[in-house]
């Protein structure tokens, strides 16, 4: 019994051995991938790989040179579904053996994660920002699409999550037909560098009245303090090693007019606020805790310059309101901080409506398209507002944050979520 058993084992691990073979060389034999290395998977896949696509850096003119695109393969069936992730930074979170996203065990489908383009190992060399577009990197999307759909016959989800739902939306608008389903979560359509919708949801739509002046009671007071912390606040970029672009005040500044979104993006609790009449090292380890100035570093932003930069050109971001705090604050103006802080000495794009033409292209051509929010995200302050098709849905979880997703909704609207999703896939 025990040889059998045995032997049993040994003929499933050569078999298995074949199947992993015969998807490898199908991978390799794919035009413009110049490397395939196999990966760790968890049980719900049966085989991962890492792959490098060559992809033009202009693809308008192939002259301008190639680079190679990191993709993330997870395999459960030639004939499942694929998941195809338009992950709008680095792809490197897909290389753990653990990761899977929702939409898998949703649907039963592989997975097929894109690391965006002048991101981590998918920048370009020499770099030059000019071909830093939507334009390109939708091309890039629709160019691993058709690759890959000569080995995967199965229905297609585009999905991905805040920038990566942007690149999702975009996807859409510029090849419409790639794609079965599309999935954007936590998306914004920024119609502006400083959109001038987050200012506003900020001050007078997200939580109550109360918890509203909780949260800008504490940001005066740190501001008022401003003394007092500063030596803390000195001795914390000091061990961190943190560099700035500007004078440790006008930092001092951006993190108390920071602390508001970031506190409602990431749905912290407002009894965790202390009160103002708290000690200063409790004041301060609060502050710093939700608004770290390591987003303002020159360490801290690197990694995220080539968003930045697309923000700047065509994505959008938002302002602050600095009203409320003019009578404290060290800086006269934070009025267009994207470009004059961030990217100052970098690059200065300029600001094209790309996403207002998305935005009505895919309210007039976006079919299957589904669309997840968290209803105190200020993210949401410019979400998608869905034209007149019956095959588009936007959903909002209550109270929900930038990490509003499927799993986490209420029963009644995960369920529609997902009954959605299932007739649209078996249509």
């Amino acid at each position: 019994m025990k040889r059998q058993i045995l032997l049993l084992a040994l003929l499933l691990a050569f078999f298995l051995q074949i199947s992993a073979s015969e998807l490898s060389e199908k991978i390799e034999k794919l035009p413009n991938v110049t490397s395939v290395e196999e990966l760790d998977v968890i049980p719900f896949f049966s085989e991962k790989y890492m792959v490098q696509v060559k992809q033009p850096v202009d693809h308008e003119d192939s002259t301008k040179g190639f680079f190679n695109q990191r993709v993330i393969l997870c395999h459960r069936g030639y004939t499942n579904p694929m998941v195809m992730i338009t992950e709008g930074y680095s792809a490197s979170y897909a290389l753990r053996k653990s990761y899977k996203n929702e939409l898998c065990d949703i649907l039963d489908a592989n997975q097929l994660c894109i690391e965006h383009r002048y991101f981590e190992s998918s920048t370009p060399d020499p770099l030059n920002w000019k071909y830093l577009t939507t334009k390109n990197a939708a091309a890039d999307h629709h160019a691993v699409n058709r690759m890959f759909k000569t080995i995967y016959t199965g229905k297609w989800i585009a999905t991905g999550i805040s920038k990566g739902g942007q690149t999702a939306i975009l996807y859409k608008a510029y090849y419409p037909d790639d794609v079965d389903v599309t999935v954007p979560y936590v998306a914004p359509v920024n119609f502006g560098v400083e959109d001038g919708r987050h200012e506003p949801f900020i001050a007078n739509r997200i939580g109550s009245s109360k918890d509203r002046k909780t949260i800008r009671d504490f940001q005066l007071e740190v501001l008022k303090r401003r003394d007092r912390l500063m030596g803390m606040f000195e001795k914390f970029v000091k061990d961190k090693n943190y560099t700035f672009k500007a004078n440790l005040d006008t930092v001092y500044d951006l993190c108390v007019l920071e602390y508001s979104f970031a506190f409602w993006q990431w749905g912290k609790p407002v009894k965790a606020i202390p009160s103002t009449d708290a000690p200063d090292s409790v004041i301060f380890k609060n502050f710093v805790e939700v608004s770290s100035p390591d987003y303002f570093s020159i360490e801290g932003s690197e990694k995220y310059v080539s968003f930045f930069v697309q923000a700047a050109h065509e994505l959008g971001y938002y302002g602050y309101d600095t009203r409320p705090f003019k009578q404290y604050l060290v800086m006269k103006d934070a009025h267009n901080y994207l470009l004059d802080y961030f990217l100052k000495d970098i690059y200065q794009p300029r600001w094209l409506k790309t996403m207002e033409w998305a935005n009505k292209k895919v309210q007039k051509d976006g079919d299957k398209m589904l669309f997840i929010y968290g209803a105190w995200d200020p993210w949401s302050a410019p979400a998608y507002v869905k034209g007149d098709r019956k095959d588009q849905l936007v959903i909002y979880k209550r109270h929900g944050s930038h990490r509003a997703r499927i799993n986490n909704l209420p029963y009644c609207k995960k369920k529609k979520a997902i009954r959605t999703l299932k007739k649209w896939i078996e249509s």
